[in-house]
């Protein structure tokens, strides 16, 4: 099999924007809704929107490698970098801190130049006390760099990076690349979705690091993105992908073997889109929430708050199975008899509304927003 980088030509990419034109205006369209959207809120709501979309990145481009992290730690872990608690709340999981600052620090730093030294900063801090992985440095193994499935003896190769000796140069030539093709520069790719996709593909071509590289690569689509735009991009592109991850990785292989990207950049600007769709409910989501609370903030007890307020941090759609007893207790220490009279009462005034699909033997309620 012959990749792109083994090809004549790399990395000079190709494409055509047949069929594509329509979603580069839908991309900028949506862009600028949701701007307005996000200006009409209320500062706290603001940042309550922010850090939402944050979580839901930070959760996501993990699970994309494998890694399950806890939404409750990940919300503490940015609120904490944001300075937004009184006093640090407690993060139980050393995975969390690494992937919360890494967002954040895509986030201040969008403007600046790509270089080296922030390619590994960041790898470094995603991976911050690992001492399994080489960290803070290009990959220098001798060992081929294979995208590998499969059980032992029938394992199948996706895709084959360039070997180590090649990396150096190779992302020398990259940075350069996505530093010459920003705005305002000569050689600037107008359309900022292909920008991203194409950073995104060319940079897991060359798959520089041991480790973290879909991470940081999806990290580098949103900086493009945001540049783009000229300001910090409310998005999450990995929780647009996890919605069909085999197709991610089907693309990618796809396009691994060639320098023509039609298809994958086709494919990558849809994904943009999708992920846009789903801020723009996140925003309406917050909007609901704080009317929620407007509306009954007086009518509650103080368990009845922690438990919508806790509910609602799961996002739209809330604790997986529902509200119920058993879960009531456990969050609030109160006694079953209670929980299900404060449950019983946030159904009367219409805060919850039965989980027809719950199952099982005990009554779940969802919030009836």
């Amino acid at each position: 099999m012959v990749y792109n980088w083994q090809q004549k030509g790399w990395p000079h990419f190709s494409y055509q924007l047949i069929d594509i034109e329509d979603d580069l205006y839908a991309f900028a369209e949506k862009a600028g809704r949701i701007r307005g959207m996000v200006q009409t809120l209320p500062k706290d709501a603001q940042m309550e929107t922010i850090i939402d979309v944050l979580v839901s990145e930070a959760i996501k481009t993990s699970e994309i490698e494998g890694e399950y992290l806890n939404r409750k730690d990940v919300r503490s872990s940015l609120k904490n970098n944001l300075g937004l608690n009184s006093k640090l709340e407690p993060v139980n999981d050393a995975r969390v801190g690494g992937v919360a600052e890494l967002m954040l620090q895509v986030r201040k730093t969008y403007k600046d130049p790509l270089t080296r030294e922030t390619l590994i900063h960041w790898q470094n801090t995603l991976l911050r006390g690992r001492k399994d992985i080489q960290t803070g440095s290009w990959r220098t193994h001798e060992d081929p760099m294979q995208i590998i499935s499969g059980a032992l003896g029938k394992q199948k190769v996706h895709f084959e990076a360039p070997p180590s000796d090649m990396v150096p140069e190779e992302m020398k030539r990259f940075i350069e690349w996505f530093n010459a093709t920003a705005p305002q520069h000569g050689n600037d790719v107008k359309q900022g979705p292909i920008r991203s996709a194409i950073a995104h593909i060319y940079f897991e071509s060359i798959h520089p690091f041991e480790d973290g590289n879909g991470r940081i690569g999806r990290a580098i689509s949103e900086k493009a993105l945001s540049q783009s735009v000229g300001q910090p991009m409310l998005i999450s592109l990995s929780r647009a992908i996890d919605e069909n991850k085999k197709g991610y990785y089907e693309a990618l292989h796809k396009a691994s073997l060639s320098n023509e990207l039609t298809h994958w950049i086709r494919y990558f600007v849809k994904i943009i889109l999708k992920a846009q769709g789903q801020t723009e409910k996140q925003i309406e989501f917050t909007l609901k929430k704080a009317r929620l609370f407007d509306r009954y903030r007086d009518l509650l007890n103080d368990r009845q708050f922690i438990i919508i307020k806790r509910m609602l941090e799961e996002g739209p759609q809330g604790f997986e199975g529902g509200m119920n007893a058993r879960k009531y207790v456990s969050l609030t220490k109160t006694s079953k008899a209670t929980a299900t009279r404060d449950m019983q009462d946030l159904l009367e005034k219409g805060i919850f509304q039965l989980k027809s699909d719950a199952g099982g033997r005990s009554t779940a309620y969802e919030l009836k927003l």
